[in-house]
Parts: C-alpha cells; structure tokens; sequence
C-alpha cells in the first residue's frame, strides 16, 4: 500500500468518524449518558478530530459534573490543546486538572504534561537566528523546577523515564545558555561574572559536557581576580572530579603554580 493511499484510507476513517458523532452542520450528536458522550470524544480525539471531540468532552464535564467521566474529560481536554500545539493553554489546563484531581490516578501523567507544555512553549532553534540559548528562557526555567519536582514526588511513577530523559534535555539547554554568557564575560575580560557562571553552571548542572572546562576557567578568572583560594578549590575539583580529562594537565600546572 503507498503513502498516498493509506493518507486516504486515514482521511475516510476520520471522515466516518465525524459522520457517526457530528452533523452535516458541525453540531455534535450529543448521547443521554455521560459514558457515551465521553467514548464519542474518545473516538474523535484518537481520529485527530479534536475541535469535534471537545464538544463532547466540554458536554460531559458540565453536564455530568460528578461522573468519573468528568474528570477524564478534563484531562482530555488538556490533551487536545496539547495535541494541537496550544502549549500555553495546555499547561494551565493539565495544572487545572491537578488541582481539581490530586487524587486521580492520572495525575502523574498531567503533572508531567505541564512541564513538557512548558518546554514546548519556549523558543526553539528551528528559527535560527538567534540560537535557542540567547532566547528568553522563562518557559525552560519553569520546565526545569517541574520537572525536578516530579522526578523526586513520583520514583514509580510510569512516566518517570519520559521525565528524567526530558529534565536532562531541559537541564542540558540552560546549562547551554550559562555557558554562551560565562564566555561572553570572559572573552571580554569580565572576570567577576566570567567566574560566577562557571561556577554557577557547575553548582546548578552538575555532570554537564561543560563542566570540566567551566572550573579551569573559573579557575583563570579568579586568578585575574586575584583570589588564588577560590583558584585552587576549582582546579582541585577538576582534578578530583574529571581525573581522565584532558585539561587535568594543565589544570595540575595552573594549581602548582598557585602555591
């Protein structure tokens, strides 16, 4: 079967779909049980018919507020915004969900969905200028601090490996940005906030591909600075913690130097 043809099949199995729950108009064919509206939406949403299957779970969750399906709806109606790539509203619909259900057994799942909604939400390089480290980074900060709550509040959690993978993706773009502005600081000889990012990428993102040459130059700018302790605490943290680096070498010689 080609491309072409199963994009046709979709398309007519989308287009029953809407036929069995919505008019010619576009007015759902609303059911009398709360189950039945609620698996019409179901159907819809899995189709990617998601302006057609809000209507249905929008008509479950006010009519049959105190049915079970009430809450599902409300976590799919999180998810059609995610779906369609309505990050904001997504993030502030699974939070919704989270303070309306704490006990819901779903709730993981929307906790997570707030965080990725936020990471979503920010910038990214598909437009290339400026790169996604000199972009405003508030959305990527909020992802972080969700994130390490969730990977701390939820160890069974079955969305636990989805999360750490996305919090060292996260993590690993603002270690990305405080290592774009420790250089700028110190290319232009800034030696005190060269050294405060350094040190602050290393404090914040430990483990980072920037780490090892972060403290030998932290290290160098304390030394413009004249600070030699805060110098050789640096350089001896490279050398005890990245002993099979290749600035081990010269970072032994910059703390002999020292003494």
């Amino acid at each position: 079967m080609t491309r072409s043809v199963r994009l046709a099949a979709a398309l007519l199995l989308a287009l029953a779909a809407c036929s069995k729950h919505v008019t010619f108009s576009g007015e759902a064919k609303l059911r009398p049980t709360a189950e039945e509206n609620f698996q019409a939406g179901e159907e819809l949403f899995k189709d990617g018919s998601y302006p057609e299957a809000i209507k249905f779970f929008d008509y479950v969750r006010t009519k049959f507020p105190f049915s079970k399906f009430a809450a599902l709806a409300d976590l799919r109606l999180a998810d059609a915004k995610f779906a369609q790539g309505q990050n904001a509203e997504a993030a502030d619909a699974y939070a919704q969900f989270v303070q309306l259900h704490p006990t819901h057994e779903d709730v993981d799942q929307a906790e997570f969905r707030v965080a990725e909604s936020w990471y979503r939400n920010a910038p990214s390089d598909f437009a290339l200028f400026p790169p996604a480290f000199e972009k405003d980074l508030r959305d990527v900060k909020k992802a972080s601090e969700l994130l390490h709550k969730f990977v701390k509040a939820h160890p069974n959690s079955k969305k636990l490996p989805d999360a750490q993978k996305l919090l060292a993706e996260v993590d690993g773009r603002l270690a990305a940005h405080e290592w774009y502005v420790a250089e700028y600081y110190f290319k232009h000889e800034r030696w005190a906030g060269a050294a405060g990012r350094y040190e602050g990428l290393v404090e914040k993102f430990p483990g980072s591909q920037h780490e090892a040459e972060a403290l030998l130059k932290a290290a160098r700018s304390w030394v413009n600075l004249g600070e030699k302790f805060r110098a050789r605490t640096a350089l001896q943290k490279l050398i005890v913690d990245h002993p099979k680096d290749g600035r081990r070498v010269e970072a032994e010689k910059l703390l002999a130097s020292l003494r």
